[in-house]
């Protein structure tokens, strides 16, 4: 999906973004979907924003085949 802004808005955004340690996607995530909410239009099935970072580590169900 492609947004089109104004270069200065952009800029804008990306120096809020840099200073709140998040990109800028996802500084335009949470400023609309706090807007949203403010609303009351935030979808019912909109998941949480993911956490930022790596993704946890899940273990392995069952080891790996070794057998040869």
């Amino acid at each position: 999906m492609l947004l089109r802004l104004d270069p200065a808005v952009h800029d804008a955004l990306a120096s809020w973004a840099a200073g709140e340690l998040r990109s800028t996607n996802a500084q335009i995530e949470f400023l609309l979907r706090r807007a949203l909410a403010d609303a009351g239009r935030l979808p019912s099935a909109a998941g949480p924003i993911p956490r930022r970072g790596r993704p946890p580590k899940t273990e392995p169900s069952s080891p790996p085949d070794t057998a040869v």
